[in-house]
């Protein structure tokens, strides 16, 4: 019960970070790594032998590194033929910053694997949704002044591992065992 809170406030603290400031911090990923990775070992115990939950855990991580990893190489090409294609002109901005990888082992230790990659698609999904709906909110009220709009990916991944963590009738309807 403690454990559940502690975790509960250490995603809502980084989701509110990350929409504010669009940034999850190093030390606060520190502490996730530590506070997950007991979490996600403490779960996994539940189904599984302590050996194997321990395996299941760091595939997690390892995947959760792998997969935002590589979307983060992809965003980082992205990032360069935007700024080739706009003459240049560099804004700082990042398609993912390496945040968004960090935070994704975070959820990969929670989760374990194979949740994990159902967790960052569905994130990912639910961002890009949230995404049409704002531009289209834009687009009526006439109130863009360029598409240059910018979300946070880190508070719709951290829905998802939550929605993953406490409804898990969904998830077996997708991730048939």
């Amino acid at each position: 019960m403690i454990l559940g809170f502690l975790v509960f406030d250490y995603f809502l603290l980084v989701a509110l970070i990350d929409v504010e400031h669009r940034l999850i911090l190093r030390p606060l990923s520190i502490l996730g790594l530590v506070l997950c990775g007991g979490a996600g070992l403490y779960i996994q115990t539940r189904d599984l032998s302590l050996v194997n939950a321990g395996i299941t855990t760091l595939l997690g991580g390892l995947a959760g590194f792998g997969i935002m990893g590589f979307l983060y190489f992809l965003g980082t090409l992205f990032t360069k033929w935007r700024n080739k294609r706009l003459g240049n002109a560099q804004d700082g901005e990042e398609a993912l910053g390496s945040g968004d990888v960090t935070l994704a082992i975070i959820l990969g230790l929670l989760l374990g694997w194979p949740l994990i990659w159902f967790n960052l698609l569905t994130g990912i999904l639910l961002a890009g949704l949230f995404s049409l709906l704002m531009l289209l909110v834009l687009l009526i009220t006439r109130k863009y002044k360029t598409f240059m709009v910018y979300i946070a990916y880190g508070p719709f991944f951290i829905i998802m591992a939550f929605l993953i963590l406490f409804l898990p009738g969904v998830v077996k309807i997708f991730l048939p065992t």
